[in-house]
């Protein structure tokens, strides 16, 4: 005797989807339910069930094969993209390293440099000057037009201004 489990085992489907089967199934093939409600399977309703199943599945495979490969192309595609951008990851990932190194060797270039200024006592051009005119000039003669004209500072981080 047959039980709907049975051959949802069989068919590798769920209860649910027999029951399913079964509605789409002519009336004639459809198993008969007894007085407690439960299904009695006869031979020929479970090859109904069995065949309607089969047919379904069939042309299913066809574009199913389809759709694996595509989606196989897919993924291989998308492996690749990835691989690209975990090196360029890598890549921006050394930049970032180097920067680093460049930045902690400039910073201790410039803290040799302050401390080496600071342990000297100030020379006439380290002293800032109380009327420091050097930045603008004034209109002259050869600067009539009255434009501004930048002139480097001296010292230590005059190079910032420029």
């Amino acid at each position: 005797m047959e039980t709907i489990s049975s051959i949802a085992k069989r068919l590798n489907v769920t209860n649910g989807r027999i029951y399913q089967i079964i509605k789409e199934i002519p009336a004639d093939k459809q198993p008969k339910k007894d007085a407690k409600g439960k299904y009695n399977f006869t031979k020929e309703s479970v090859e109904a069930i069995e065949s309607y199943y089969n047919s379904l599945s069939s042309p299913k495979t066809d574009n199913e094969s389809d759709l694996v490969k595509q989606l196989r192309a897919d993924l291989e595609d998308a492996k690749a993209e990835i691989k690209a951008k975990n090196n360029q990851i890598d890549k921006f990932q050394q930049l970032l390293d180097q920067q680093q190194r460049l930045n902690l060797s400039t910073n201790r270039q410039n803290e040799k440099l302050l401390d080496a200024t600071t342990n000297n006592t100030p020379s006439q051009d380290d002293r800032p000057l109380q009327n420091d005119h050097t930045d603008v000039l004034k209109p002259t003669e050869s600067n009539s037009k009255g434009e501004e004209t930048k002139t480097l500072k001296k010292g230590l981080f005059g190079w910032l201004r420029r």
